[in-house]
């Protein structure tokens, strides 16, 4: 009897409810405890300013804020493989991992003891020195990229007048990182699985600077906070103001990090397994671990510049802001899920066709209309509702050029071809496989 209780579907249901209530309960107390984090880097900084001097005090605030972010960091590798199998798995109407502990929660530390167990190979005839370096190397512009992020009011790591200038120059290490990893295997498959990568990489870093070119060029700064000030100021999210500029910088980062639909490192079906084929081991896990980290550091990357960062209506003035930036980030996290459990992978022709007829064209053209939008606005500024109306107008003109590709280009819905079907009982095994033609 007492059995059947605890398996009821009611019960469980309440149980469910009862620990959200309590996990509320006790988040919004922690939130007011932890209201604002860089108290405890000042704390630190003023601690060892009174008992030594003024390079170590900066050393020891400067080593707690990157420990802080390596955590997140860490702590997004743990738990978001498993958060992507299980979000694709709905998609795919499956379960997901659900073995390994409550609610398959400790799959990814399995995965990760694994492949920790796994041999680690090294071919003969590749540049052994080259060949170790890439799985490690190519965590650093994923962490360095961080740096000037800000997570809310106090809280960059990095403030930096050239933030925008940095995140691109980091990211930009990931190219001859990847080449190292093909070119050094001495495989002829990673190698073309590198050329192409970098191929890609950099024909999309062309769009992704003029969207970011934009940003700057409408907030007349290079400085994450200071483009968060200005959002917050002027009441308006970049992403509405200048919506070509987000859909240009989301798409062609999708191809920088190698995200799906644009995964074209990877293309598995294609060539192989991409520029790490040769990667064994915890090397190739470091490879797969750097996508997820990117992917993250991409959500970041738009709630700074286009989604008014750790601002939204008021609400930061109650929920500590730094948690408001991660429901950002977490958000734009879950659309990248969202388009891999969706859309198939471009071929590489139609991604570089893409890239060069279309994607870098429209983003010039677009920057030049951004500027045209900024001198009116400054040389206008007494006119109220300005950037509004604006917005609506630029909110509209994609819409239109969205149409119009889609007109101009044939874009049609697809429709299946409606087949009666038919039962093998009625005309037998084979007859019915001739019948449908689904054997010669």
């Amino acid at each position: 009897m007492i059995k059947k209780f605890f398996s009821n579907t009611l019960f469980i249901k309440l149980s469910i409810g009862f620990a959200t209530l309590i996990f509320l309960f006790a988040g919004y107390f922690i939130s007011k405890l932890l209201f604002d984090l860089s108290v405890f880097s000042e704390f630190i900084f003023n601690f060892f300013l009174e008992r030594f001097s003024y390079n170590l005090a900066y050393l020891a605030s400067s080593i707690i804020g990157a420990l802080g972010i390596i955590s997140f960091v860490g702590l997004v590798l743990l738990i978001g493989s498993w958060v992507e199998r299980r979000v694709i798995a709905r998609f795919q109407i499956r379960v997901g991992p659900n073995r390994v502990g409550p609610f398959g929660l400790l799959q990814p530390l399995a995965d990760a003891i694994k492949l920790m167990q796994k041999e680690v190979l090294v071919p003969d005839i590749a540049d052994k020195l080259l060949f170790l370096i890439p799985p490690v190397a190519i965590f650093l512009p994923a962490i360095l990229a961080w740096g000037p992020i800000p997570w809310g009011p106090n809280m960059s790591y990095l403030d930096i007048n050239v933030g925008i200038l940095y995140v691109f120059a980091v990211s930009s290490l990931t190219v001859p990182i990847i080449f190292f990893a093909g070119w050094s295997s001495m495989n002829h498959y990673a190698l073309l699985g590198s050329m192409r990568t970098v191929a890609m990489m950099v024909s999309y870093e062309i769009p992704v600077s003029l969207s970011l070119l934009s940003v700057a060029l409408v907030t007349g700064t290079l400085n994450f906070n200071e483009i968060v000030m200005w959002q917050s100021n002027n009441s308006i999210w970049l992403g509405l103001f200048i919506p070509f500029a987000l859909f240009t910088f989301f798409f062609a980062s999708t191809a920088e990090i190698n995200r799906t639909p644009n995964d074209i490192a990877e293309a598995e079906s294609e060539i192989v397994a991409g520029y790490h084929i040769e990667y064994s081991g915890m090397k190739a896990g470091l490879f797969m671990a750097v996508e997820l980290g990117n992917a993250v550091l991409l959500g970041a990357l738009i709630s700074s510049l286009f989604l008014n960062g750790w601002f939204l209506f008021g609400i930061e003035n109650l929920v500590p802001p730094y948690i408001i930036f991660i429901t950002k980030t977490v958000f734009i996290y879950l659309l990248l899920i969202w388009l891999r459990a969706t859309f198939p992978r471009f071929r590489l022709d139609q991604l570089m066709n893409f890239a060069w007829k279309t994607l870098i064209p429209a983003s010039i053209i677009h920057f030049f209309v951004v500027a045209i939008e900024v001198s009116i606005i400054s040389n206008f500024s007494e006119i109220p509702y300005l950037i509004v109306l604006f917005t609506v107008i630029n909110i509209s003109l994609v819409v239109l050029l969205a149409y119009l590709w889609g007109k101009i280009f044939h874009v049609q819905q697809y429709q299946p071809e409606k087949i009666q079907p038919r039962f093998a009982a009625s005309i037998g095994g084979l007859e019915a496989m001739k019948e449908v033609s689904s054997i010669d």
